[in-house]
């Protein structure tokens, strides 16, 4: 399922005169000098850990037709009729893919290669590791660093993968990593200098971690996880695809686009790590529609994302909302830019609101389905997210001037929640008192 994207510690893939060369130039990316900070950071942590340095280092519409990518989720991949397959286009006398056939045809081909992997073998997490003498040592400390960072920036997440095996755990981190350091590429402090090039050269490395060439430490994590698990390359080329829109759209004209692109920065990451999670050999579920509940917890935590942080976008001169529903609601962007709460906007976000809710509901017909150990970390990440909507309400829909958070107490509350879910057996169904 998802988990939620923070902020990365510095960046990669910079394109900057007073950059410091730390590998070929033909196939990677270059650091600023800022890159010192990542150096003092994980410098840091080797002074904590006590270890010492074996690798090189880089830096890290509001009806609801989209309610997900076919009708509940849970029935067979027979019975996933799309609302929209394709849109005719006329005058150009073509025929235009919608958005959710494109990210259908992803999630078919992400659960086709998990069906052939479990064919071939039972536990797709107990492949014993292929090391070569000298090298098992730093693979181990390279899984650590990744787990480190999450402990650092997604507490509460990485308690839960506490309660996987293993494998699943330090492969849950190491996909961890790759996505921060993936969306820090522009939403970091040297995002400005960021090009398409760049990201180019970004997935130019993606492309060498799957085929066993890992250049840093974190690549290598993430090069031993897709030898384990039947993770494959295109929800994380789709990631960097998302971080290229970022560098040239900052208007969504409707709903359409905007399902797109948050399913390339956030729904990518359910397709990622259901392989990893694995599905409880208790489930009735098809493959195709617990990877489908993982899309749609990756949407839902992306549009609460836009919902709370109007304000913030908006200074960047940012307006993530579809435009086509902002004129139908009576609204510009120079209602959002001027930060007034009116009742045309409450109105509206009453609706915004109302959808990003239906994608985790679709979302939670799929996490009972997880493996039992894997279940927890995905039940407090929805359970946790979802309330941010709730603080929205809270606020007056005012996400212009005021951020929407769940507070210390109310995380905690969730906790033990959370994990009376994770304990449900997906033959049962939940009591009225636990989906309160």
């Amino acid at each position: 399922m998802s988990v939620t994207l923070l902020r990365v510690i510095s960046s990669t893939g910079l394109e900057a005169s007073h950059s410091t060369w730390l590998f070929d130039s033909n196939r990677h990316v270059k650091l600023l000098d800022s890159s010192r900070v990542m150096s003092q950071y994980f410098g840091s942590l080797r002074a904590k850990k006590g270890r010492k340095k074996g690798w090189r280092f880089c830096s890290l519409s509001t009806d609801m037709k989209y309610a997900c990518v076919g009708q509940s989720g849970l029935e067979s991949a027979s019975n996933f009729p799309l609302i929209v397959n394709v849109l005719a286009n006329p005058a150009a006398g073509e025929v235009a893919v919608s958005s959710e056939q494109k990210v259908y045809d992803v999630v078919l081909k992400q659960a086709s290669l998990v069906k052939r992997k479990l064919s071939s073998t039972v536990e797709i997490d107990a492949k014993p590791d292929i090391a070569t003498p000298g090298n098992m040592s730093l693979l181990n400390e390279a899984y650590d660093r990744c787990g480190e960072v999450c402990a650092e920036y997604a507490k509460t997440f990485y308690l839960g993968t506490l309660l996987m095996t293993p494998e699943r755990r330090r492969a849950i981190w190491a996909i961890y990593v790759w996505c921060r350091r993936t969306d820090e590429l522009v939403d970091g402090p040297n995002a400005s200098q960021i090009t398409p090039t760049a990201l180019d050269r970004w997935e130019s490395r993606l492309e060498d971690v799957f085929q066993g060439r890992p250049f840093d430490m974190f690549d290598a994590a993430l090069s031993d996880t897709v030898t384990k698990f039947p993770v494959d390359i295109q929800p994380f080329k789709d990631m960097i695809e998302g971080m290229r829109i970022d560098l040239k759209k900052s208007r969504y004209k409707n709903f359409d686009e905007l399902y797109l692109y948050c399913y390339y920065v956030a729904g990518t990451v359910g397709l990622m790590s259901v392989p990893v999670m694995g599905i409880s050999p208790d489930s009735q579920a098809t493959t195709e529609s617990v990877y489908n509940a993982a899309l749609a917890l990756g949407i839902a935590n992306q549009l609460t994302n836009i919902l709370r942080d109007v304000g913030e976008d908006a200074s960047r001169g940012r307006v993530y909302l579809p435009q086509d529903e902002l004129v139908q609601a009576g609204l510009s962007d120079d209602d959002i830019f001027s930060g007034k709460v009116t009742d045309k906007w409450r109105n509206f976000m009453k609706n915004q609101i109302r959808r990003a809710r239906t994608f985790f509901d679709e979302a939670e017909k799929g996490v009972t389905e997880l493996n039992e150990a894997s279940r927890w970390p995905v039940w407090a990440s929805l359970l946790l997210y979802r309330q941010i909507l709730d603080e929205i309400e809270a606020n007056d829909y005012n996400n212009f001037t005021r951020r929407a958070y769940v507070s210390k107490a109310k995380k905690l509350l969730s906790l033990p929640v959370a994990y009376a879910r994770s304990m449900v057996s997906p033959t049962r169904k939940l009591s009225p008192v636990m989906k309160t």
